[in-house]
């Protein structure tokens, strides 16, 4: 269960609820100097990174579907997960275009262990919506919302919509009242209200401001304590890096 959007105005604002169910899964969250993401692991012993920010500007988020057999994994060459198309985006080793390219030429799968479906958006404020099984939609308006049921067939996913799960229609005309004013905080307001409890409780929210190339994110549903996470400037990476070099010169 997740809850995404990008708007569209004065700033380009991203807000992604992560809901999981702990007993299934184990995250972790990652500030590096290229990417900001929720790691899940996997068998392989890696935390993988299918929910984050790219310095470049590429995002990328995974949310839980009731899978259609037309998506079912299949070990094909012509084939890609969902999974893999969206940690290469978020590690921007593909552009928006190239995912774009394989999304034309290629089969877009579940991962073997989980149905799922993405939005991906680059800096430029392209947006995919991406349903393995169904097909892709390329959007740019004034704001992208989707969460854990088919917005290009929902007849598809309507008999699993959950008894009170009103999170899409709530947070649609939360977005629809906003002109170009819409900030960091109403942003984290939408995320609260959307927020999730139980199993499948809310364990990171993050927003994401273009014009500061900063994250802001919290954990646990403890909306009062908000981590900031900004990318270093070039002019910042190259002092570091001569800080570095002059830190090891021994005369």
């Amino acid at each position: 269960m997740c809850t995404k959007f990008v708007y569209h105005g004065d700033d380009r604002i991203t807000g992604f609820n992560f809901d999981i169910d702990l007993s299934v899964w184990k995250h972790k969250v990652f500030e590096e100097k290229e990417r900001f993401y929720i790691g899940i692991l996997r068998p392989d012993g890696t935390y993988h990174s299918y929910y984050g920010v790219n310095k470049n500007g590429n995002i990328g988020t995974l949310l839980y579907v009731h899978g259609n057999p037309d998506g079912v994994y299949q070990d094909d060459k012509n084939c890609i997960t969902i999974a893999d198309l969206t940690e290469q985006f978020i590690k921007a080793q593909l552009s928006f275009d190239e995912a774009l390219k394989i999304l034309k030429s290629k089969k877009i799968t579940y991962a073997p262990d989980a149905t799922m479906q993405a939005m991906l958006s680059d800096a430029d404020g392209r947006i995919l919506i991406i349903e393995p099984g169904i097909g892709y939609r390329e959007e740019h308006k004034r704001y992208s919302l989707i969460t854990n049921y088919s917005l290009m067939k929902p007849e598809s996913t309507k008999e699993f919509i959950v008894p009170g799960d009103d999170r899409y229609e709530r947070a649609l005309k939360f977005l629809d009242k906003y002109d170009n004013k819409f900030s960091i905080s109403d942003a984290f307001t939408l995320l609260h209200a959307v927020r999730q409890e139980g199993a499948w409780a809310t364990r990171v929210s993050f927003v994401y401001s273009a014009n500061e190339q900063t994250v802001y994110y919290v954990e646990n549903n403890n909306f009062e304590h908000i981590t900031r996470f900004k990318f270093p400037s070039e002019k910042q990476e190259r002092s570091s890096h001569a800080t570095k070099n002059l830190s090891s010169f021994k005369g």
